[in-house]
């Protein structure tokens, strides 16, 4: 951090976040999203939180930012359930890797 002094005066310490185990970031996630559809058992809503967990690879940071597109992109459409391509259309909008 001593790279950068105008910042490292600014924080009082740096400190390195672990990436969230897949199971801790399932449970944040799912909390801020819409619950799964009934009609096809959950399966559209556990593939896209595959997709969420496996994009963002634990960075928590990163999975807010995808939550809010997400929860845009259901909005904007007049979706009322997770699906995986309103995942896709999120990571795209935010420009996030395959």
């Amino acid at each position: 951090m001593q790279q950068t002094p105008q910042l490292y005066s600014r924080i009082g310490f740096p400190h390195e976040y672990r990436p969230l185990r897949s199971d801790e970031l399932t449970a944040v996630v799912t909390q801020r999203l819409p619950s799964p559809d009934p009609a096809d058992d959950g399966l559209a809503h556990t593939a896209a939180l595959a997709a969420i967990v496996r994009t963002t690879n634990g960075n928590f940071r990163l999975a807010d930012r995808l939550v809010t597109q997400i929860r845009r992109v259901l909005d904007i459409n007049g979706h009322t359930h997770l699906t995986p391509e309103a995942v896709d259309a999120a990571q795209e909008a935010l420009l996030i890797g395959r």
